[in-house]
């Protein structure tokens, strides 16, 4: 058993989290610390779980010895402090992405765990999207042949929501970008496209960032003002093409926990494959959706903390993503769209 503490209790916790912790039988989740003024006004949602003990008492999660991991879920400007107390208390630790402000911060949470034996680990659930995973089966099934182009989209149509300030970047596109460079790696390019339309020099509130991999380009586009439904992936290969739309696998309540299904998604939202093969003979099909399961990276950081596998979200692609961000930011500030990888 795995004995799990959440630090924050925002919408992130009680969507993506929660509903798949509850189905494991080998994490128990017994606190979760919120700040005294987080909980004005907000204490309905801890009558949702009352397994769960809600304490304002930091230090009495931290001195809990029956406590191995602590997540935290808190603005990003708090990741570090919170890793640095929960590691110097020797726990292990999951950090809501992004992991860190800085690559820096990053770099110095990582050398920290690693001195005490610990684990620290950013939360990349979005590897254990269906749509992804269902990007990753086409791609990894060598029907499409070389690929050649990767489009990912994250889009809304949502420009109320666009105020000063407001990034894009660490909000949407961090789990794209992490996806692809889970599959590929490091490019040799990058052009970035990240603009502010809205509140020019002060957000990135459109992101359309190329990542050149020789003859292979993968593309992360991201916007609020998109009104037409657009694929969430198009893929082209030299014998063949795939297209995927957006999945809904969460019922989200407004007086109760939410809820997901781990089922297969209904056909009519599953992916088209067109392609040829060996001899010539064209095929169209439909490609049966992989489930969303979130709770896959903590059987898999379970597995790590008990059984000293390697950390499913490596140290190395963290930095790396966290770097392409903070370009990516600048690069909206300064009107520059490209940078050379040595």
């Amino acid at each position: 058993m795995l004995t799990i503490a959440f630090i924050g209790f925002g919408n992130a916790v009680v969507n993506y989290h929660l509903p798949y912790l509850e189905r494991k039988e080998n994490i128990r989740i017994k606190s979760i610390y919120r700040r005294e003024e987080d909980r004005i006004g907000d204490t309905e949602r801890e009558g949702w779980y009352p397994s769960i003990q809600f304490t304002t008492n930091l230090q009495e999660v931290l001195e809990d010895s029956e406590i191995e991991l602590i997540v935290i879920c808190t603005h990003v400007d708090s990741h570090t402090e919170y890793a640095r107390k929960a590691l110097e208390h020797n726990k292990h630790v999951l950090v809501e992405k992004p992991f860190a402000a800085t690559v820096e911060e990053a770099k110095e949470i990582f050398d920290f765990a690693a001195s005490k034996g610990l684990i620290a680990m950013a939360n990349q659930n979005r590897r254990f999207d269906g749509d992804f995973l269902t990007l990753k089966k086409v791609i990894d099934s060598g029907v499409l042949g070389q690929i050649i182009e990767i489009q990912s989209h994250y889009d809304y149509f949502r420009p109320q929501y666009i105020n000063k300030g407001f990034g894009m970047m660490h909000g949407l596109a961090v789990h794209t970008i992490d996806q692809l460079y889970s599959l590929f790696g490091k490019p040799k390019k990058i052009n970035y496209d990240v603009r502010s339309v809205y509140h020019p020099g002060e957000s990135d509130d459109y992101i359309d960032i190329d990542f050149h991999y020789g003859q292979l380009k993968t593309t992360v586009k991201c916007s609020l003002a998109v009104k037409i439904n657009h694929p969430k992936f198009i893929v082209h290969g030299d014998k063949g093409s795939f297209i995927k739309y957006s999945s809904g696998h969460q019922h989200k309540n407004e007086h109760g926990p939410t809820t997901v299904s781990l089922e297969t998604e209904e056909e009519s939202n599953w992916g088209t494959l067109s392609f040829v093969d060996a001899n010539g003979i064209d095929h169209h099909e439909l490609v049966k959706s992989e489930v969303t399961d979130y709770g896959i990276l903590y059987e898999k950081l379970y597995q790590s903390i008990k059984q000293k596998t390697e950390k499913p979200v490596k140290d190395e692609e963290v930095l790396a993503v966290l770097q392409i961000l903070n370009d990516g930011v600048n690069a909206a500030k300064n009107a520059n769209y490209e940078t050379e990888i040595i």
